[in-house]
């Protein structure tokens, strides 16, 4: 099938918002307009497995002006903009399989059907397509050129695959770019999840106790954002740097088990399982609010809650409200998956510029290369990173300072003193 959408009509409405999303995307736009003249991508078939977004779609827009075959599934059930999928299946003819709201079972068929197509380069959010040809599509190994991991946990999950000796294709993580983690993951999440809680509650943050589990790039970025709101901010840990970090920024830090009886908003930030769990809702105060912000929908142990409650409500759109024995209320925001994704439009356009810059000259690099790379993960090339940071600079109207000949052979050099 050429796509799998909620809605054709909804596809001029997408590309409006598509367009919006591209004012604020510059250093996108400027390596689209290079791959429309110098079409380095011909004869690649790019399989993408991310959130369906308008950022995306410009991202995917640049890689077929590049000369690449695109196909899209959604990485989370809930990341998928209807609007935005139905933009690229009727507009562009791209190959696109994205529903919000879709089942677990609907979610792996569509990934399926992206590598049912042959992808010789592939973009992960979340290395679902990554471990499925690993598990059920190993035919695509020998052809596949590489992979792009745009997510912290997607990486964690590669680099667990090289250590036990099973990756067998060379991916690039993304992720670790500086122009993408420094920014994206501390001003892109820090702004969208406060976003995709106050859409979803309408929560005034000035004087509640927000508590933040995990102080990664993510996990700063919301703290600071929601310090900034006036909100008193609480960082749990399990990393001591991190911790020592978190108080020197002036946050106050804690067990979990200490911050759940404070808290009046708590957000999961750590890319790991059951941060939040039964007994930490035992404690908390009535009409607490638990979002998550990390990949995958494990950090807050729902299962327990289920079996906790006596009843569900849906009070809002994106809260699921569990009355626990004596009838104490625990808000769930957007089902405990990517509170920014499920309850608001993720990050902000002119963050994801540089992230999706990084993945298409990425993808060019992997394009020219001579030979393919050994199975392993791989960091982005340093050249191309600092090249993003360069454009976006440009596109700002913002210049720095450049190093003299005589700055330059200081610095390389061990002759020079006190």
């Amino acid at each position: 099938m050429q796509h799998d959408i909620a809605n054709a009509g909804l596809a001029s409405q997408g590309r409006d918002r598509t367009e919006w999303a591209a004012q604020t995307m510059p250093v996108l736009r400027s390596i689209r307009e290079r791959f429309e003249r110098e079409r380095p991508l011909e004869g690649m078939v790019v399989g993408g497995c991310m959130h369906v977004t308008t950022e995306t779609a410009n991202l995917l827009i640049a890689l077929a002006a590049g000369g690449a075959k695109v196909a899209l599934c959604a990485s989370n059930p809930l990341s998928t903009q209807d609007d935005v999928a139905a933009h690229l299946a009727i507009d562009h003819g791209m190959w696109i399989f994205a529903v919000r709201g879709e089942d677990n079972e609907r979610y792996y068929d569509h990934i399926r059907a992206v590598l049912d197509l042959g992808p010789t380069v592939t973009l992960d959010d979340g290395a679902d397509l990554v471990s499925t040809i690993h598990r059920e599509k190993r035919d695509l190994i020998p052809t596949l050129v590489g992979s792009m991991e745009e997510t912290t946990t997607g990486v964690i999950r590669l680099r667990a695959m090289q250590k036990d000796g099973v990756l067998e294709v060379p991916v690039i993580a993304v992720n670790d770019a500086d122009t993408k983690h420094m920014f994206d993951n501390r001003y892109g999440t820090g702004q969208s999840s406060i976003d995709g809680i106050i859409r979803a509650t309408n929560s005034l943050l000035a004087g509640s106790t927000f508590v933040v589990a995990g102080y990664g790039w993510c996990g700063r970025g919301v703290a600071q954002r929601a310090r900034g709101l006036g909100a008193n901010v609480i960082v749990t840990e399990v990393d001591p740097l991190k911790g020592l970090e978190a108080s020197m920024d002036g946050f106050r830090v804690m067990r979990m088990d200490e911050a759940a009886p404070l808290g009046d908003i708590f957000i999961t930030l750590t890319g790991d399982i059951r941060v939040i769990t039964g007994r930490h809702f035992k404690s908390m105060k009535d009409g607490v609010l638990v979002a998550n912000s990390g990949h995958f929908d494990v950090e807050i142990d729902k299962e327990a809650l289920r079996e906790m409650a006596t009843e569900v409500r849906k009070p809002r759109t994106s809260v699921e409200t569990f009355v626990l024995p004596g009838g104490k209320r625990v808000n769930l925001l957007g089902e405990g998956r990517l509170v920014n994704l499920s309850a608001a439009e993720g990050h902000p356009a002119a963050v994801m510029d540089m992230s999706f810059a990084n993945q298409a000259l990425v993808g060019e690099y992997l394009a020219k290369l001579d030979e393919r790379l050994a199975p392993a993960v791989y960091p982005v090339p340093p050249e191309i990173d600092q090249k993003v940071a360069r454009l976006k600079l440009e596109a700002q109207g913002i210049s720095i300072d450049t190093l003299t000949d005589e700055q330059r052979e200081y610095l390389s050099s061990w002759q020079m003193g006190t």
